[in-house]
């Protein structure tokens, strides 16, 4: 389609999306289709990025890594979606690529040395980040899942919900918190991040998973986890003490970028599908797609997909800016544009689609389920709001 190669990529930024769209060719929509139906994770999309390197976009060349920045992992996870992975697709990668960020800038030259380079080769994965609770869902300061200090141990105890890829991951990020919340001054204090080996404490009887029957993402499964006395070596501690909730807001704004590329891929995935029906599906003698009831949606998702993929690829551009609240304005609003325009863009390709818009075989019904989900995570639309309410119109503090 013409008018979607209107952003200015770098050199770099082109270099990354001929080479990863090579990889996403060899995956078609069939493939997706199926193991979305069957609920089973594309261990060989995973794989054929990772023997390619690109699990370790955003790791230092020092440990591995391509040693690339938030221009290129935009470019990367917006051609994962926009192949006909789309937003669940990207998903299966995306946590591959971010857990590891705690442990390049806090964790310790011994851990970094000894497993960045296996994150970055494919050979050891660190796909899942334990954070959510039944009681701290986007208010994460709430969780009460705690950990201990036990000699050379920390013995965490706790229950979690939203746990992705716990099944196919190798090591998880775990947040707990490793002094009571009644006990600091301000509630972002007293949280930390261990980096927990998941088969050993499996095997110790000290992890419980219960999986999630959900309606949208079916590639990647999620989690109810119990931790009961899982026991956590004390040099698996990710940076200070009790500062483990800095530590997962650095790097956030980036990341939120980096998701609405993803939403992006999606959205104009979804019009694409729409547009292609609407041209062969004939009724009345004509094309679906000469009637301004169909087109004119299709037209108005392309739009605002386009005024959103413009403004999320500038802002990746101006990550490095030192006022790391305009970084986290911009990363906001593009989430929330992205968000916005992929869930009309798929809503209007289903419409497009008449009845077989809720056919598996057309793919749109998928595209709309991913769409819808996009509006909750990684934050809701309301919070991406509030944040722009708050420090961006100078509105006072809504929570």
């Amino acid at each position: 389609m013409v008018a979607t190669d209107t952003v200015q990529l770098t050199e770099r930024q082109r270099s990354v999306r001929d080479a990863v769209g090579d990889i996403c060719d060899e995956f078609d929509a069939a493939y997706w289709r199926r193991h979305d139906a069957e609920g089973e994770y594309p261990h060989e999309f995973v794989n054929a990025l990772a023997e390619d390197g690109w699990l370790g976009v955003l790791l230092p060349e020092e440990y591995g890594g391509k040693g690339y920045g938030t221009e290129e992992a935009v470019a990367m996870m917006y051609t994962i979606a926009r192949s006909g992975a789309g937003f669940s697709g990207a998903q299966t990668v995306h946590a591959a690529i971010y857990n590891s960020a705690p442990l390049v800038n806090y964790g310790s030259e011994e851990l970094k040395s000894d497993l960045l380079p296996r994150v970055a080769s494919g050979d050891a994965w660190i796909q899942c980040f334990s954070l959510t609770e039944p009681k701290a869902g986007s208010e994460s300061t709430a969780i009460e899942t705690e950990a201990v200090r036990d000699g050379d141990e920390y013995v965490i105890n706790g229950e979690k919900l939203w746990t992705s890829r716990i099944d196919v991951s190798d090591y998880l990020v775990l947040a707990a918190r490793t002094t009571p919340r009644e006990e600091v001054e301000r509630k972002t204090e007293g949280v930390s991040l261990f980096l927990v080996d998941i088969e050993r404490g499996h095997g110790a009887g000290s992890i419980d998973l219960e999986e999630i029957d959900k309606t949208a993402s079916g590639v990647v499964s999620s989690f109810r986890v119990t931790y009961d006395d899982l026991r956590v070596p004390a040099d698996r501690l990710i940076g200070v003490e009790d500062e483990g909730f800095y530590q997962v807001l650095d790097g956030l704004n980036e990341e939120r970028l980096v998701i609405a590329a993803e939403t992006v891929g999606l959205g104009e995935l979804a019009v694409e599908k729409g547009v292609d029906y609407a041209n062969d599906r004939e009724v009345f003698g004509r094309p679906i797609g000469q009637n301004q009831a169909i087109q004119h949606p299709l037209a108005a998702g392309h739009a605002r997909l386009q005024a959103a993929k413009q403004f999320t690829f500038a802002a990746a551009k101006r990550t490095g800016d030192e006022d790391r609240k305009a970084v986290g304005a911009w990363a906001n609003t593009a989430k929330y544009l992205a968000a916005e325009a992929a869930f009309e863009a798929a809503d209007a390709a289903v419409q497009a689609h008449g009845g077989r818009g809720v056919d598996r075989a057309y793919d749109v019904e998928r595209y709309l389920r991913e769409a819808r989900l996009t509006r909750l995570v990684p934050v809701t639309q309301e919070l991406a709001l509030n944040y722009l309410g708050e420090n961006v119109l100078g509105l006072p503090r809504s929570y």
